[in-house]
């Protein structure tokens, strides 16, 4: 029977070279207990990560992750759970319960008792809220739970009116923080929200939305055409991996690539990278509710495979990389964090005692040292596929990558 709780392995060891060609792979030193998307499971689905460091015991720092309907995971670096927060139950019957999509970090937040805490602030697809946890610092040191729901019973809905709208699943999605506001794409759109956090009464968190902006959901081509994503009737490519970097967003929508635009969502957007599949005119199946592929007519990029997922940035300084899961072929493309220029590719492959990622979603890396497992810093990234799996119940967990590996992966 698998082991329920992973331990990091003091001694890291690379695999072999890659082959000429192939993205250079990278082992994880320890893993998450397996998440179970059934009822037996509590239906979780892991996601996206965020990596909380601990001001004065950076040994103690915890993982915090997303699981729809699973809730909310926290996890010492040793991988072991040190807290499960359920999701919202629905707001009455035929409605939907909550789904934490993804999750981000506010730093130093006042809250209206004069308290300053760090908060995890995670959006609620199945609620179209957005849920906000004070993180306690002194629990997290002595490997007790380490987070307190701090939201307003209050909170209004990021993108719709009603609850009948909401209940259409075109709600909030992806989350990225800028500071004491927060970025929300919108599910099956291409919106992108603004959302500003406010102190509210007893210690509790509220927002506001302070402005939308809408990316493309056609494309014009070189040849004379224009390309529409392939997806379900009323559907639109939506957005979901984000990450904020010194006033710059970046964005993935998921079919199309990775934009590039300012974090208080004003001025243009640049489409910096696209995915391979950019321009092909694939059909959508009703009979599979899949996308058939279409002839590939040359228009895509070379580094991103749909879809486009998590996005996070490696701070070294002023300097630095850019990561963005390329799904499609549960790979990670690398990019300079000045210029924006292509640097390499890796994966997270199996290992002796861990298995390696796929289909992954969410990322998060920081480069402040962890211990003497992390000395120069920790990637955390979702599988997708974890293995050996339960015969056929859907298992997902996160990775815990010692940053050195995908240093030298880079460097290759």
């Amino acid at each position: 029977m698998r082991a329920l709780v992973s331990t990091v392995l003091l001694l890291v060891t690379p695999l072999a070279p890659a082959a000429a060609g192939e993205p250079a792979a990278v082992t994880a030193a320890a893993e998450t207990p397996p998440l179970y998307d059934d009822e037996a499971g509590g239906n979780a689905n892991g996601d996206d990560p965020a990596i909380w460091v601990h001001p004065t015991r950076p040994g103690r720092s915890i993982v915090i992750a997303t699981a729809k309907e699973g809730g909310l995971y926290v996890y010492a670096l040793s991988g072991a759970q040190l807290q499960h927060i359920p999701a919202q139950l629905p707001p009455g019957d035929g409605h939907e319960p909550g789904r934490l999509n993804n999750v981000d970090l506010v730093r130093g937040f006042r809250l209206s008792t004069g308290v300053k805490a760090d908060l995890a602030v995670a959006s609620d697809r199945g609620r179209d809220q957005l849920r906000v946890y004070a993180i306690d610092p002194a629990a997290a040191a002595a490997g007790r739970p380490p987070l307190k729901d701090v939201t307003d019973p209050s909170v209004p809905f990021v993108f719709n009116s009603t609850q009948e709208e909401v209940d259409e699943a075109r709600t909030a999605y992806g989350l990225a923080v800028s500071g004491t506001r927060v970025v929300v794409s919108r599910r099956h759109q291409t919106t992108i929200g603004l959302l500003q956090l406010a102190a509210a009464p007893g210690g509790k968190v509220t927002y506001h939305r302070v402005r939308t902006l809408d990316l493309p959901a056609t494309f014009p081509l070189p040849d004379g055409t224009t390309w529409v994503p392939c997806a379900e009737p009323g559907e639109l490519p939506q957005v979901e991996g984000m990450v904020v970097d010194r006033g710059t967003l970046y964005a993935a929508q998921e079919d199309v690539g990775v934009w590039r635009l300012r974090a208080d969502l004003t001025g243009r957007p640049v489409l910096m990278d696209k995915v391979k599949e950019y321009g092909r005119q694939d059909t959508y199946d009703p009979a599979t509710e899949e996308c058939l592929p279409g002839p590939d007519r040359g228009y895509g990029g070379s580094h991103l495979a749909a879809d486009a997922e998590g996005l996070t940035v490696y701070e070294d300084g002023d300097h630095g990389y850019l990561l963005a899961s390329s799904q499609g072929d549960d790979t990670f493309a690398v990019y300079d964090r000045d210029d924006n220029d292509y640097v390499g590719q890796f994966r997270v492959a199996a290992g002796a005692r861990v298995d390696g990622a796929e289909v992954s979603d969410g990322a998060m890396v920081t480069s402040v040292p962890l211990g003497r497992s992390y000395p120069e810093g920790l990637l955390v990234v979702h599988d997708g596929a974890d293995t050996p799996g339960d015969g056929d119940r859907e298992v997902t967990n996160f990775k815990f990558v010692d940053w050195r590996l995908v240093e030298d992966a880079i460097d290759q």
